[in-house]
C-alpha cells in the first residue's frame, strides 16, 4: 500500500462525495421542493443501502484459521530469542556503567547471597539464584554473578586501602604491647601470692568462728521449735477453757493460728501428724455449737414478753455468737434469724387473735391459720381495736429485730476493721471488706422482708373488714393513723416504703370513700329536685366555712352547730359575705358548700387518697352545674319541684349561685394541690362549664326581656297620647327586671345586662321608626318620639343602672341613622 502525500491527505471541495452541484443535477431525484429547507448535514442526501456482490465471495474467520496457527509457533520463538538477546546486552552495558562511574554498592547485590549461611540445597534459595531454566539464559546469569563478584572484590579492596594505616600502626606497636603484658604478667603473680599469705593467717580463723555462731544459731532454733511443739500441745485444753467461756472468736482464732503453723513451722513434725485433724473435727464442732447456740438465742429474744426491757437481749452473748458466725464466713445465721422472726410474728398475731376475738366467737380455732391471718366477722371497732395492737405488737417486734440488726452491724464492722469497739478486740479484724458487703445487703434484706411481712399480716387484717359493713369517718381516719403510723415507723427501720399494707389501706379507704361520695350526690340530688330557687338565709356556720376557704385555711374539721348563747350573733345572715361582695344564693348552694367541706376535710384525714376524693369533688361540683342547668334552663323544675314558671328572678339567683360555686373551686384547687403532689386537672373543666353557663343564664334573661319589649314596640305607635301604653310596658318590664336581679346579681353583671337591653332596645326602635318612616324632621311625629325617649331615659335614671354617657339625649341620636 503506497503511502499519501501530505499534499494528497488535505481535504477540498472536491474530496466530498456528494457536493452540491451533484446533488442538484441529479437526474433521478426529479424536482426537490424542500430542498432550500434541509439542513445541511450527514443526513441531506438520503442514504441508500448497497446490496451485497453475487460475484464476491463471503470471508470468514476460518479462512485464516490454518495460516494464523502455524505462522504464531514462529512469532513466539522470534519474541522470546529476542527478549534474551536484549537482557544479555541491558546487563552487559549496566555492568560497564557502573564500573566506568564507579558507581559500585553492595547494596545492588541481593540479600541472600550476603548472609552467614547460603544452602543452595534448599529450594528457595537455588530457584532464587537460577531463576530461569532456558539454556539460553545460562550465559546471562553467569555475567550477572561476575558482576557481583566484581563489586565483592572492589569493596573489599577499597577497605583495604582505607584502613591499611590501621594495620601497619598495630604491626608497628606489637612490641610495646608484649612488653606491658609481660609486667601486667609480674604484678599479678606478686598479688596472688600476697592474697595467699593473707588467707593463711586471717581468713581461716574468722570462718571458723563464723561456723560456730551459724551453729549456735540452729541451736537456738531448734530450741525454739521444741518450745512451740509444747505450745501446740496446749492447744486443746486452751480451746476447752475458752469454749466454756463463750469466746468463741478466740478459740476459732487459736484453731487458725495453730493449723498455720503446723502446715508450715512444723510441717513433716511426725508426732504431731493426728493433730490437724483433731483441729479440724474441733473447728466443726464449734460451727455446730455456733449454729445451736445462734437458734436458742434467737428464739429466746423474739418470742420474749413484748413489754419485757427494749434493749437488746444478752448482748455479749449475742456479740461473741455473731462474732464467731462471722469468723467461720457462716452468714446462714441471718436467714435463720429471718425464719424465727417471721415465726414470732405469726405467733404474736395468733395468740392476739385468740385473745381479743374469743368474746365474738365461741369457736374461732377453725379462723385461725397457721401464719396467723383471720377471717371472721367483726364489728368496724372490734375490727379497728384488734388493728391497732396487732400493729402496735409487730412495732415492738420489728424494732426488736433493728436493736439486734445494729448489734449485728456494728460486730462486722468492727470484724472488718472498720469500727473500734471495747466489745471485741481490734486485733480481729478477720472479715474482708467483699464479705462485710456481703453481711450488709443480708442485714438490709432482713430488715426488708421483716418489714414487709408485718405489712402483709396487718393488710391481711386490713382486708377482712367486709365492705357491708358501714365505717365512720372517724373510724377511717383512726385507720389511717394506724397505717401511717405503722409505715412510717417501717420506713424509718428499714430505709424503704412497703406497700401491701397501704394497698389494703386503699382498698378499705375507697371503699369508704366512694360510699361517701355516693351517699352526698345522692343527697345533693335530690335537694336540686326540690329547690324552688328561691333566695335562703345562711347559717353561722356556713359563713365560717365560707370564711375559711377565703383565708386560704387547710379545713381539717366542720365546726359545730351554734350554741343558745349569744343568739343574737348567731342569727342566720341574708346573703354570704365575702370581702366586699354579698352573694345571694338558694338553701341547695349552702348545703353544697357543707359538702364541699366535708371533702376537703375527708381529703385532709385520707391524704393517700386524696387526688381520688378530689376527682368525686369535681363530679358532684360537676352535677350540680349539669342538673342546676337541666332544671332552670332547661325547666325540669316545673315538673321536680312544682314551680308555675321560670322566672328571672330564677335565673338571676342561679347565675348568682353559679358565681358562688366559681368563686370557690379555686380555693378548693389550692386545698387539694396541698395535700398530693399530682394536680387535679378536673376542676378547669368544672370552672369553663360554669362560666359557660352562667353566660347561658344571663343570655336567657336578655332573651326574656328582649322578646318582651319587642312585642311592646312592635304594637307602638307614634301617636298621642304620651308615654304610650307600649313604652309605659317597657318601662314596666324593665323596672320589674331590676327589682328580680338587683338585689341578687353584682352591681357590674346587672349593668352589663341593661346596657345590652339598651343597645337592643335602640336597634329596635331604629327599625321601627324606619318601618313607621318617622325621620328626624320636627314634625308632629318627631315631636312624639322625642317624648317618648326622654320617658324612657328618666326610667333609666330612675333605675340607676347605666352609666351617664347611656342616658343623655345626644346618646340617643343615632336610632335617627339609617
Amino acid at each position: 500500500m503506497c503511502e499519501m502525500t501530505p499534499a494528497a491527505e488535505q481535504w477540498s471541495l472536491y474530496s466530498a462525495a456528494q457536493n452540491l452541484p451533484a446533488v442538484l443535477n441529479d437526474p433521478n431525484r426529479g424536482k426537490q421542493s424542500n430542498f432550500f429547507i434541509k439542513t445541511w448535514g450527514d443526513t441531506f442526501v438520503e442514504k441508500s443501502q448497497i446490496e451485497k456482490s453475487p460475484f464476491l465471495p463471503e470471508i470468514t474467520y476460518s479462512h485464516f484459521d490454518n495460516y494464523i496457527r502455524k505462522i504464531g509457533k514462529r512469532y513466539k520463538r522470534h519474541i522470546r530469542l529476542t527478549q534474551n538477546k536484549l537482557d544479555t546486552n541491558h546487563v552487559k552495558a549496566r555492568n560497564k556503567a557502573d564500573l566506568v562511574n564507579g558507581e559500585i554498592s553492595v547494596e545492588s547485590i541481593p540479600d541472600f547471597f550476603l548472609k552467614q549461611n547460603f544452602p543452595l540445597n534448599d529450594p528457595v534459595v537455588f530457584s532464587q539464584v537460577f531463576r530461569g531454566t532456558d539454556r539460553n539464559q545460562d550465559h546471562v546469569l553467569q555475567e550477572e554473578l561476575s558482576h557481583y563478584l566484581d563489586i565483592v572484590e572492589v569493596q573489599i579492596a577499597k577497605q583495604v586501602s582505607q584502613k591499611s594505616g590501621a594495620f601497619f600502626h598495630a604491626m608497628t606497636s606489637h612490641d610495646t604491647i608484649m612488653e606491658q603484658m609481660g609486667v601486667a604478667y609480674n604484678e599479678v603473680k606478686s598479688l596472688r601470692s600476697k592474697v595467699q599469705k593473707v588467707d593463711k593467717t586471717l581468713a581461716k580463723d574468722s570462718l571458723k568462728l563464723i561456723g560456730l555462731a551459724r551453729s549456735k544459731t540452729n541451736h537456738v532454733k531448734l530450741v525454739d521449735k521444741l518450745k512451740l511443739m509444747s505450745t501446740v500441745l496446749q492447744t486443746q485444753p486452751t480451746l476447752q477453757l475458752l469454749l466454756s467461756s463463750s469466746d468463741y472468736v478466740a478459740a476459732l482464732e487459736l484453731i487458725s493460728s495453730t493449723q498455720e503453723v503446723l502446715s508450715k513451722e512444723l510441717a513433716g513434725v511426725t508426732s504431731l501428724r493426728h493433730l490437724p485433724s483433731q483441729l479440724k473435727e474441733m473447728s466443726k464442732l464449734i460451727d455446730k455449737m455456733l449454729s445451736n447456740e445462734f437458734e436458742r438465742y434467737a428464739a429466746a429474744d423474739l418470742h420474749r414478753p413484748l413489754d419485757a426491757n427494749g434493749g437488746v437481749l444478752e448482748q455479749e452473748r449475742l456479740i461473741s455468737l455473731v462474732a464467731g458466725l462471722l469468723r467461720q464466713n457462716h452468714l446462714q445465721f441471718l436467714e435463720t434469724y429471718k425464719q424465727e422472726a417471721v415465726t414470732a410474728a405469726q405467733t404474736l398475731l395468733k395468740q392476739l387473735l385468740i385473745e381479743h376475738l374469743a368474746d365474738v366467737e365461741d369457736d374461732m380455732e377453725h379462723c385461725l391459720t397457721g401464719s396467723g391471718e383471720v377471717a371472721p366477722t367483726m364489728d368496724a371497732a372490734h375490727w379497728l381495736k384488734v388493728l391497732a395492737l396487732a400493729s402496735d405488737a409487730l412495732g415492738k417486734l420489728v424494732q426488736r429485730v433493728k436493736a439486734v440488726h445494729n448489734v449485728i452491724k456494728e460486730t462486722a464492722d468492727t470484724s472488718a476493721g472498720l469500727r473500734s469497739t471495747t466489745s471485741l478486740r481490734d486485733t480481729e479484724n478477720f472479715l474482708t471488706l467483699e464479705d462485710h458487703n456481703r453481711v450488709e445487703v443480708k442485714l438490709k434484706d432482713l430488715l426488708i422482708s421483716i418489714c414487709d411481712y408485718c405489712h402483709e399480716r396487718l393488710a391481711s387484717l386490713v382486708s377482712t373488714q367486709s365492705d357491708k359493713q358501714t365505717i365512720t369517718a372517724t373510724q377511717v381516719t383512726e385507720l389511717s393513723t394506724i397505717v401511717d403510723n405503722f409505715t412510717e415507723l417501717c420506713e424509718k427501720i428499714c430505709g424503704r416504703q412497703s406497700a401491701a399494707l397501704r394497698a389494703a389501706f386503699k382498698i378499705q379507704a375507697g371503699n369508704y370513700v366512694n360510699k361517701f361520695h355516693s351517699q352526698r350526690k345522692n343527697k345533693l340530688t335530690m335537694l336540686l329536685d326540690a329547690e324552688r330557687w328561691k333566695v335562703a338565709d345562711v347559717p353561722q356556720e356556713i359563713q365560717i366555712l365560707v370564711d375559711k376557704l377565703a383565708l386560704g385555711n387547710t379545713i381539717r374539721s366542720l365546726p359545730s352547730s351554734p350554741s343558745n348563747e349569744n343568739s343574737d350573733e348567731k342569727k342566720p345572715s341574708p346573703a354570704l359575705k365575702i370581702g366586699a361582695q354579698d352573694y345571694t344564693t338558694v338553701g341547695t348552694v349552702l348545703i353544697l358548700i357543707q359538702l364541699v367541706c366535708e371533702y376537703c376535710v375527708c381529703a385532709h384525714n385520707l391524704q393517700l387518697l386524696a387526688p381520688i376524693v378530689g376527682r368525686n369533688l369535681t363530679e358532684l361540683l360537676r352535677t350540680f352545674n349539669s342538673r342546676s342547668c337541666q332544671l332552670v334552663l332547661g325547666a325540669g323544675a316545673l315538673k321536680t319541684a312544682g314551680l308555675k314558671t321560670i322566672t328571672t328572678t330564677n335565673l338571676a339567683l342561679t347565675s348568682r349561685s353559679l358565681q358562688m360555686v366559681l368563686w370557690m373551686i379555686p380555693h378548693i384547687r389550692a386545698h387539694f394541690n396541698a395535700l398530693t403532689s399530682d394536680p387535679l386537672n378536673g376542676f378547669d373543666a368544672i370552672e369553663r362549664d360554669i362560666g359557660h353557663h352562667i353566660q347561658q343564664l344571663e343570655t336567657k334573661v336578655l332573651s326574656i326581656m328582649n322578646s318582651l319589649l319587642g312585642d311592646q314596640l312592635n304594637e307602638w305607635d307614634a301617636k298621642p297620647p304620651v308615654p304610650s301604653k307600649a313604652f309605659r310596658n317597657v318601662s314596666r318590664h324593665l323596672t320589674k327586671l331590676h327589682e328580680a336581679v338587683s338585689p341578687v346579681l353584682p352591681e357590674e353583671q346587672v349593668t352589663d345586662i341593661y346596657e345590652v337591653i339598651h343597645k337592643n332596645l335602640k336597634s329596635r326602635l331604629r327599625e321601627q321608626l324606619i318601618k313607621m318612616n318617622i325621620q328626624n324632621n320636627g314634625g308632629p311625629q318627631h315631636g312624639v318620639v322625642t317624648t317618648e325617649i326622654i320617658f324612657y331615659l328618666e326610667t333609666m335614671k330612675t333605675l340607676k343602672v347605666l352609666p351617664e354617657k347611656y342616658l343623655s339625649d345626644k346618646a340617643m341620636d343615632d336610632i335617627w341613622m339609617r
